[in-house]
């Protein structure tokens, strides 16, 4: 049985995009100009612990090495990549993913197939048995992927309470410029 959330997912991702695409367009075109690779794929930890290919725009260097967030170095982060992070633009192409099922619009934040710690502590509280999401309770409250029980206390507690308004409340606080993401290291 479809649940309510995806339902909601598709129809607000389809529209989002739908209505976002010209934005979308420009981002990718300031991309090619920034780093020349403006869309940024990579594997993550989906619902089941199944892998999925996440898209973002790029917020780095090419060269960067595929680390958590969190381990990356701040030179690694263009100059636009840093006004993406800002504004969170950065997260409109897993748009893409909620639609495709992959994501939901809320959710625990997708980790590396890497973050064995985050893993465990995922995987102990049943975490994994949701989609990721681009929002939830942790990035409303600032917790990152640096602190791997708590976020995974916090991701269980968010599955297990989540109801109708707290999901559009989750989006709408994000919309509105709640939560940095990840803390990249100076």
């Amino acid at each position: 049985m479809i649940s309510m959330f995806r339902i909601l997912d598709v129809f607000i991702s389809f529209f989002a995009l739908l209505l976002l695409w010209p934005i979308l367009v420009l981002l990718t075109v300031i991309g090619l100009f920034d780093t020349g690779s403006p869309i940024f794929f990579q594997q993550r930890v989906g619902r089941l612990k199944r892998p999925f290919t996440l898209i973002k725009f790029r917020t780095m260097d090419v060269s960067t090495k595929s680390v958590a967030t969190h381990l990356a170095s701040s030179s690694s982060v263009t100059k636009y990549g840093a006004f993406l992070r800002k504004t969170k633009l950065d997260e409109l192409p897993q748009l893409v993913n909620v639609l495709k099922g992959d994501m939901s619009l809320v959710g625990p934040r997708p980790n590396l197939f890497n973050q064995e710690e985050l893993i465990d502590c995922r995987e102990n509280k049943g975490v994994y048995e949701v989609r990721p999401g681009i929002t939830g309770k942790a990035q409303i409250l600032n917790i990152d992927m640096s602190q791997p029980q708590k976020l995974a206390e916090v991701d269980a507690e968010m599955i297990n309470s989540l109801n109708l308004r707290l999901y559009f409340y989750y989006i709408l606080k994000t919309a509105l410029g709640k939560g940095s993401g990840d803390k990249i290291k100076s």
